[in-house]
């Protein structure tokens, strides 16, 4: 059954969440938006809270919801999607640039806290991937900063490769695999 809505909106995750039933085995936050490369003096609050509020408070507020459910069933495995942009800043504007990093904070924090009893949190750094995610440049000032950064991307990844990562740590063939950021972005975080 599937739910409309928006992460960012505690309701629509509480129906999500009363829509998965009463067992959560896996969990994968994969909701993500762009900010159009705004830097910091370029950031309006409306797009800074947007996007954080996708992008990091929305995961959270999931796995808030779905850790007791897991560990009443004795485990479970979160994988969440944050981005190369939460490896380096040179990939995007001010606000995704907090929120992606503070995805694997968060995903670090939860497999440190929950990993003991069985609750597995991992997170995904793409690079590029052929989704429909809004990349549209809306400051030109950013694009002279960034855009020699964003040349050299490798061809963007399927979402059937990006979901094989994220499928592949939800699964019980990563079981020994527990706060682990995996590349997932063609090489890009290597050059």
């Amino acid at each position: 059954m599937g739910v409309i809505g928006s992460v960012a909106d505690q309701a629509d995750v509480d129906r999500v969440v009363a829509a998965a039933g009463e067992r959560v085995d896996v969990l994968a936050n994969v909701a993500g938006i762009m900010d159009g490369f705004l830097p910091v003096a370029e950031l309006d609050d409306a797009t800074w809270e947007r996007v954080v509020g996708v992008n990091l408070t929305g995961p959270m507020r999931l796995i808030r919801a779905v850790i007791p459910r897991m560990l009443e069933a004795g485990g479970g495995s979160i994988v969440n999607v944050s981005s190369l942009a939460g490896l380096r800043g040179s990939a995007s504007g001010s606000a995704y640039a907090t929120s992606k990093p503070g995805l694997i904070g968060l995903t670090r924090s939860t497999a440190v806290f929950y990993g003991p009893s069985g609750v597995r949190c991992n997170v995904v750094c793409p690079g590029a991937v052929m989704t429909n995610i809004e990349a549209t440049p809306r400051s030109e000032f950013a694009m002279s900063v960034i855009g020699k950064h964003l040349a050299v991307i490798p061809p963007p990844a399927t979402a059937e490769q990006l979901a094989a990562a994220i499928c592949w740590l939800a699964s019980d063939d990563s079981l020994n695999v527990n706060g682990a950021v995996l590349s997932s972005d063609g090489g890009w975080s290597a050059a």
